[in-house]
């Protein structure tokens, strides 16, 4: 007896042992970060009554320390998770759903890429990287409370850069493949036109899962936006126009801050960055500015290789070469314990390889191991003219997304920017191709010149809504299909957005010859529907059903037949219409099949008998705008110009938008050539900080559709500034 009981108290030690053991490994397996060079860096921090920060430097590396600081003031939440994320520690601050992360971090070879790639970047980018990461690290010094995971600081330059390396090819969706690669799903179909090579294995991606979870957030395949730029002799007051309207998820490390930057050294910016940037990815300096769409052409390829018996290598241009395999560990949170998890991660001439059932696969991307975009960011921020604005853009580091430019000269355009692989013919390169030949993996990417684009059209504007470039500037003025390659892939994909936009673009200038300010604050604020394209075809479907049998379907299919083809919460049918509507959008938006029309109908009024008691309560009950004690209505659907694209559904049965229309600014060039902008939240600056004033102050106007001025003169600031304060490291 005395002997089983001093086994179990060993036992019961052992345990306490192994549970602490559980608690506290994870940090002393990390090896400590090298911080950046010491430099002396000073910035002065300038809020303005909205919290915007306006950023003072005598040198950009000076401007980098104090967005960082800035930043961290408001959100330093955000920002460390995307530090985690960097370096794989996602699981470990989150818990599984940042397993995923750690893993594709992990199988793209993240840290690989900054380490071969870092050192050619131009110095001036490396001082402000490291500029960035001082920041930040003094930030976590000075608040240590605030620090979420043991030894995640001190970061440097190449950490802010696998940030960047990490997230981009997301926004053209890698994470479709990887993921039925993964679950040995079917592929979903890719974008561009067919090619005359039969094509092999062209199934849809089922759309069951709602949320997943991706270094650009749980939403990966509905960021979208909407760009416009109006050409001054369009104008009824003979100005330049740039219209930015992003459509992202509204927190989180793609949700967009504001921030305008002056430095001594000539970057002057005002716009928007992600947690982790240094730069603004869209907005404006004095000559010129450009917004951002995400565009989707076939940018993946994917290859089948053949394996030997033993799975250690594959066969290439007739020989055996051995198969990259490394063992990596997740280190997974669960409650107070992290458990390592073990995975493997392969590799092949072709890029990272996914093993699953059906055998292995290899994933070959543009903007695959490089880090050009940040050099790219950099010198379009500090572009003085369109021909400086277009060389930095040659640069090609961008691997994808539609940028809308407009400068202070009248000059617009639209580009459909994307690294295209230089792809041999002869191949389907819309399905999986053969892993056993060179011929079918391309080297490099075409040059920029072949990137389609459209400058000064004649009707006087360019717009995307992420459809096709082929539809940009209305009748008689876009890009000709047959003057680029199928190879290239690009989309021919249209949304409702694409279409209504066009469509009161060209009426108001039908109407009066130009368009007013008034007029295109109004079409981008517009929550129609056109009456063609998938959503016809969808209703048209509902409308179809027979429902005699049931009535409580047939009275909810009346009343969809009264629907106004408007979601601006007027309608007896608004919310229905809505619900309805989704599904039928995010088939289309990612390239897959419909789901059941009937299945998807009897949900929504499930849904409103439930929580509303009614199949027609107001919409502006309904969807909703919250954050903290602030609950707001919001009109808009996932297809309209004013976008509300997804949503959470709330205790309350209430609809919480938690996606579409986020950082919007208005800009414009008077005929003198000065620039002046407005612009909005959907929150306010600090959206992680439930204390402070600007955690919800921009909601109300946001709903409100109106704007805020962006006070981008000095001199104007300092007639509208809140506080202001000194940061950086001299007497440290």
């Amino acid at each position: 007896m005395k002997l089983l009981k001093r086994s179990g108290l060993i036992l019961a030690v052992l345990l306490v042992i192994a549970a602490v053991a559980l608690m506290v490994w994870e940090p002393l397996t990390v090896s400590p970060k090298t911080p950046p060079p010491y430099r002396d860096y000073e910035a002065r921090i300038v809020r303005d009554n909205f919290g915007v920060p306006h950023i003072f430097g005598k040198t950009d590396a000076d401007v980098a320390y104090g967005v960082a600081y800035a930043h961290a003031e408001d959100d330093f939440a955000t920002l460390q998770e995307v530090t985690a994320m960097t370096r794989g520690r996602m699981a470990t601050l989150n818990g599984v759903d940042g397993a995923p992360v750690d893993y594709i971090s992990a199988l793209l070879d993240i840290s690989g890429t900054v380490e071969r790639q870092y050192d050619d970047l131009p110095a001036d980018v490396q001082m402000v990287l490291d500029g960035y990461a001082a920041g930040l690290n003094d930030y976590a010094e000075e608040h240590p409370g605030e620090v979420s995971l043991s030894k995640l600081f001190p970061v440097n330059g190449r950490d802010i850069a696998a940030g960047f390396v990490l997230r981009s090819p997301f926004f053209f969706g890698l994470n479709g493949p990887i993921e039925a690669l993964i679950e040995n799903e079917p592929l979903r179909r890719e974008g561009g036109p067919s090619l005359v090579v039969p094509i092999e294995n062209r199934t849809v991606h089922p759309l069951s899962k709602d949320k997943i979870v991706t270094p650009v957030g749980s939403d990966p395949d509905e960021n979208g936006s909407n760009g416009y730029a109006i050409a001054p002799a369009l104008s009824s007051e003979s100005k330049t126009r740039l219209i930015s309207n992003s459509h992202q998820p509204l927190r989180g490390n793609v949700a967009w801050y504001e921030l305008v930057v002056h430095s001594g050294e000539g970057w002057d910016f005002a716009g928007a960055n992600f947690p982790g940037s240094p730069f603004a990815f869209l907005g404006h300096n004095k000559n010129l500015g450009w917004t951002n769409t995400v565009n989707r052409p076939d940018l993946i390829d994917i290859y089948k290789l053949t394996l030997n018996e033993k799975r250690n290598a594959y066969r290439f241009d007739g020989k055996w070469l051995p198969l990259g395999k490394k063992r990596v560990w997740l280190k997974i949170k669960y409650g107070p314990f992290v458990i390592p998890y073990p995975k493997m991660v392969y590799r092949s001439v072709h890029g990272p390889v996914i093993m699953n059932d059906s055998g292995a696969y290899a994933l070959r991307y543009a903007g695959m191991d490089q880090l050009d975009m940040l050099t790219q960011y950099y010198r379009i921020n500090k572009a003085s003219n369109f021909a400086e604005w277009q060389a930095a853009m040659a640069g090609q580091g961008v691997p994808a997304t539609n940028f809308i430019y407009a400068d202070a000269r009248g000059n617009i355009g639209m580009f459909y920017n994307a690294m295209f692989p230089d792809r041999a013919p002869g191949f389907n390169w819309r399905g999986v191709l053969p892993g056993d030949t060179s011929k079918a993996v391309w080297q490099n990417t075409l040059p920029f010149a072949r990137v389609p684009a459209l400058i000064n059209p004649a009707s006087g504007y360019v717009m995307n809504a992420n459809n096709t470039p082929f539809i940009a500037a209305g009748p008689g003025d876009e890009l000709k299909r047959d003057s680029f390659s199928p190879l290239l892939g690009v989309e021919d994909d249209q949304t409702n957005r694409s279409r209504r936009s066009i469509q009161l673009l060209e009426a108001a200038i039908a109407s009066g010859g130009t368009i007013s300010e008034d007029e295109i604050r109004r079409i981008k604020y517009d929550t129609a529907y056109v009456r063609a394209g998938y959503a016809k075809d969808w209703m048209d479907r509902i409308a179809a059903l027979d429902l005699k049998g049931d009535p409580g379907l047939a009275k909810a299919q009346a009343l969809l037949a009264t629907w106004d083809w408007n979601l601006d919460g007027k309608g007896d049918a608004d919310t229905l219409a809505l619900m309805v509507l989704r599904p039928a959008n995010k088939a289309h938006y990612q390239r897959g099949d419909l789901p059941d029309p009937r299945t998807i109908l009897q949900e929504t009024v499930d849904h409103l008998t439930r929580y509303f008691g009614r199949i027609d309560p107001p919409m502006l009950d309904v969807l909703r705008l919250r954050q903290g004690d602030v609950d707001l209505p919001i009109d808009g659907g996932n297809d309209t110009i004013r976008a509300s694209t997804l949503w959470d559904v709330a205790d309350d049965g209430r609809l919480s938008v938690r996606h579409g229309d986020s950082f919007i600014m208005f800009a414009e060039w008077d005929q003198t050539g000065k620039v002046t902008s407005r612009s909005i939240q959907p929150f306010g600056s600090a959206t992680t900080r439930p204390d402070s004033p600007h955690y919800t102050d921009q909601m109300k106007l946001f709903v409100e559709k109106k704007l805020k001025p962006v006070w981008f003169d000095p001199k104007l600031l300092e007639k509208n500034k809140a506080s202001e304060k000194i940061v950086g490291t001299k007497g440290k």
